[in-house]
């Protein structure tokens, strides 16, 4: 027993040895996209130039000790040159003015209006995690662990989803990749946001439509949705079948961060009723490739569950259930979520998610889009089974007890609104 003790003592020396090895191996600091084509950045003149070679980030290079434990994850797709077209908002989509400045614990973002009154985001590809670090992992030297963790995030994630999604039929918000250089139409933010990479994306609340739908009054976000439901009751109702299959959607392209306030609805207004389309954004976690010793143990269910790596199968479906689930498709029939399903597998064909990857960049799809695409179709060969446990799950769970996130300060305690958006 001592010998075993002595050994097992041996092992956890030897592991926090390595863990602080490689979280040592790189930098801690937060940087920003990394310019290829131009060594002094203050002294060129953009507006000469359409486009910019540029690396989204260097901070996630490492070695092979790193790769062991913290993960291979997306370390090349960040450090690889593309070329990246170069935007000024008086110009973009006609011009453009900011709104405000956006909200978020890793991504910086502006809203923006344009001319025709549209709502877009502007929302930084290399992210800051500074807010996530906690106490525990400064005081232990650890920082890197949090940061580091970006690199499980593909930079590219975001536009090869939205194609996905075109393809698939799941209304999504367009995402565009430019570079953003300082100007004086960033004002006081020209600092903060000048010189950095970018997606340009449709915002999920806007008071002009800008999807293909028609006899559209706006789109809003949930807790607005919520508010609408109290005051016209029954006049208003979800989408459902729409909503399940965003939601599995969401499973075959291993997107886990879907809570509540990361959707929007479309709202379709016929004979004075209302019927609200959901609408996806933040594709930050799709195809969310975290592996190696350290965030596998990180991720394991009973440590970690809302935090599910993008793999050939699903390990671990009680992960990706959330309240948000139960709130809108509570005593939705199974049958829906079959027909989803089977439409899914249908549009999504070996073709079909072959040609997805032609949005990317070559040297970007030469690095994932076979490993991506692999993991795509094993899911989806297995979506219907995926389907009926997710409706099961969120039927055993039941109605939430407590407000939807994102609608504590809603005045609905007493409303069987804070059940589920249906309950009587």
């Amino acid at each position: 027993m001592k010998k075993v003790l002595v050994f097992a003592g041996i092992l956890l020396v030897v592991f926090i040895g390595l863990t602080y090895w490689s979280a040592s191996s790189t930098d801690k600091e937060f940087k920003t996209c990394e310019i290829k084509n131009f060594e002094d950045l203050e002294k060129v003149n953009f507006k000469e130039h359409d486009s910019v070679l540029v690396a989204p980030s260097s901070l996630y290079e490492g070695n092979i000790l790193k790769a062991f434990m913290q993960g291979k994850n997306y370390r090349e797709a960040w450090s690889t040159p593309v070329k990246v077209p170069i935007a000024f908002l008086d110009t973009l989509k006609g011009g453009m003015k900011i709104k405000k400045e956006g909200g978020g614990k890793q991504t910086h973002s502006l809203k923006l209006e344009s001319k025709n009154g549209i709502t877009y985001t502007l929302r930084s590809v290399t992210k800051d995690p500074k807010k996530l670090i906690p106490q525990v992992a400064e005081d232990l030297g650890l920082e890197n662990i949090i940061v580091d963790g970006i690199s499980a995030q593909h930079p590219f994630g975001a536009i090869l989803s939205a194609r996905l999604s075109e393809i698939a039929g799941v209304l999504h918000t367009h995402p565009t990749m430019y570079f953003i250089p300082k100007q004086e139409a960033l004002g006081e933010y020209n600092k903060k946001y000048g010189n950095r990479l970018y997606l340009l994306e449709y915002e999920t609340e806007s008071k002009k439509n800008w999807t293909s739908f028609k006899n559209v009054d706006e789109i809003v976000e949930t807790k607005d949705l919520q508010e609408i439901k109290q005051e016209k009751g029954d006049k208003v109702s979800i989408d459902r079948a729409a909503l399940v299959k965003a939601r599995l959607f969401d499973l075959l392209i291993g997107d886990w961060d879907r809570h509540a306030e990361q959707w929007g609805w479309v709202l379709l207004e016929k004979e004075n009723k209302i019927s609200a389309i959901p609408v996806a954004g933040d594709r930050d976690n799709a195809f969310f490739n975290l592996s190696g010793v350290i965030p596998s143990i990180i991720t394991n269910e009973n440590i970690e569950p809302l935090v599910r790596p993008f793999k050939k199968e699903i390990d671990y479906l009680p992960g990706l259930v959330y309240p948000f689930d139960r709130y809108f498709l509570l005593d939705t029939p199974e049958e829906v979520y079959v027909e989803q399903a089977e439409q899914l597998q249908a549009s999504l064909t070996e073709k079909a998610i072959e040609e997805a990857f032609t949005v990317w960049p070559k040297q970007i799809a030469d690095l994932d889009r076979k490993e991506i695409s692999e993991k795509i179709k094993s899911r989806r060969d297995n979506l219907k089974e995926y389907a009926k446990a997710f409706h099961d799950i969120i039927q055993e769970r039941g109605a939430l007890e407590e407000p939807l996130k994102g609608s504590e300060d809603l005045e609905i305690e007493d409303s069987p609104l804070l059940k589920c958006f249906e309950c009587k």
